[in-house]
């Protein structure tokens, strides 16, 4: 039986939720997530997991925030002026927006509060500082050619 080494395609199905059992993604219903084991397309804590288990292997593993999306940044969480975000979005807590740096590298931002004068927008990933648990089956396993 195949072992999951570095470089090859692994398909998978599986179930991601947090410590409290909320679960915050999942294949079901769709087509398994296909990746390349050890290419970054992943998490780190689930590509290292994943690596030497067997096609067809089921398990379940938790990966430290630190190995998931890393810690909660509180530099990432910024206060703007309202007027800096144009008119015509309607802001409110919750809703996800994009900013573009100078160098043009797009940036994901969530707004978490919203005042009269000022909003705050928190750059952190939304799973930022979470344990993460995944249920899985390797569904295949294939080798470079």
């Amino acid at each position: 039986m195949k072992t999951a080494q570095t470089g090859d395609t692994i398909a998978m199905h599986y179930t991601g939720t947090l410590t409290d059992g909320t679960r915050f993604d999942s294949s079901e219903g769709r087509d398994p997530l296909t990746f390349t084991l050890g290419a970054g397309q992943i998490i780190a804590g689930l590509d290292n997991a994943l690596m030497g288990k067997e096609e067809g292997a089921q398990d379940s593993v938790t990966i430290p925030a630190a190995e998931a999306y890393g810690a909660h940044d509180p530099q990432q969480v910024q206060v703007v002026p309202r007027e800096t975000i144009p008119a015509e979005i309607p802001l409110e807590e919750g809703l996800q927006l994009q900013a573009q740096t100078p160098q043009g590298q797009t940036i994901p931002l969530v707004v978490k509060e919203v005042g009269d004068e000022n909003v705050t927008l928190d750059a952190n990933h939304p799973l930022a500082g979470q344990d993460l648990t995944f249920s899985y089956k390797i569904v295949s396993i294939e080798r470079p050619a």
